[in-house]
C-alpha cells in the first residue's frame, strides 16, 4: 500500500542560531548581532527524534516488540490499534476478526471500552482498565495518572491503546488539516524528555511509529480515554 493510499483510507477513521557577521558602518565603530530564530517547539523536535531498535531499553527509555500494520479500511483505526497491543504479547487476530469483536462499523469503533473488554478477553486477564479522560485540558491529575499508567504499562510489556480527537491546532505528524477521531497504539517511552512512542496504524505520519511529547498525547486524548 503506498503512502498517499493511506492517508486516504484514514482520513475517514479516524536552538538554532544564526550569527549575522559585523555591518559595516559609516563611523569608525563596528556592530555585530546575533538574530535568535524562533525556537523550535517541543513537539517538533520529538517528531524528529529518532526512533531506536524496538524491543530497545535503558535507564530511562523502553520501546515493546510489536507486529505494525496499517489499518485495512478507513474506519479500522480501533481493530489496527487493538491488533498492536496484543501483538506485544500473543500471536494477535486479524483486524477483520477484531472489527467483528468490538464491533467496530462504518462509523469506527464507539468507545475505548469495547477495546478493553476485547484486550482482556484475547490476553485472559484483567490487567487492562477503561480510563476516562472527559476534560479538557486534563487535569493534572489526570495527567500524573497517564504518565503512571504509561510506565507501569510498558514496563510489564502491556501496550496502551488510545482513543483521541486530534484538532488542526494539535496534530501528530503528518495529520491532514481538520479534526481526526483516531485510535493508535503506545509502545514505549523515554522519562529523560518525557516523550512517548507511538504506533499509528493511519498513515499520515512518514514512519509506522514516532515520538510524541507526553504533553501532547495528554491533550490529544480528551474528552475519550485510554485502555491500559
Amino acid at each position: 500500500m503506498t503512502s498517499t493510499s493511506r492517508k486516504l483510507k484514514a482520513a475517514l477513521c479516524g536552538l538554532t542560531l544564526v550569527a549575522a557577521a559585523a555591518l559595516p558602518m559609516a563611523s569608525t565603530q563596528a556592530q555585530a548581532q546575533v538574530t535568535a530564530a524562533p525556537a523550535l517547539s517541543a513537539e517538533t523536535v520529538a517528531a524528529a527524534k529518532t526512533v531506536p531498535s524496538l524491543g530497545y531499553s535503558t535507564q530511562t527509555l523502553k520501546t515493546l516488540n510489536i507486529d505494525f500494520q496499517y489499518q485495512q479500511t478507513g474506519y479500522w483505526c480501533g481493530p489496527a490499534a487493538t491488533r498492536i497491543a496484543l501483538s506485544a504479547r500473543i500471536s494477535p487476530p486479524s483486524q477483520q476478526q477484531l472489527a467483528n469483536e468490538l464491533p467496530t462499523t462504518t462509523n469506527g469503533t464507539d468507545w475505548i471500552g469495547q477495546v478493553t473488554r476485547v484486550l482482556n478477553n484475547h490476553l485472559g486477564t484483567g490487567w487492562y482498565e477503561t480510563k476516562e479522560m472527559p476534560n479538557d485540558p486534563p487535569t493534572q491529575a489526570q495527567r500524573d495518572l497517564l504518565w503512571r499508567d504509561v510506565v507501569l504499562d510498558i514496563d510489564n510489556n502491556y501496550p496502551i491503546v488510545a482513543n483521541i480527537v486530534a484538532p488542526a491546532s494539535n496534530h501528530p505528524p503528518g495529520y491532514p488539516n481538520y479534526t481526526i477521531y483516531h485510535y493508535f497504539t503506545v509502545i514505549g517511552y523515554d522519562s529523560s524528555d518525557m516523550t512517548v512512542l507511538i504506533a499509528d496504524p493511519a498513515g499520515f505520519a512518514p514512519t509506522a511509529t514516532y515520538w510524541l511529547t507526553f504533553n501532547q498525547l495528554a491533550t490529544l486524548i480528551p474528552p475519550k480515554g485510554y485502555s491500559a
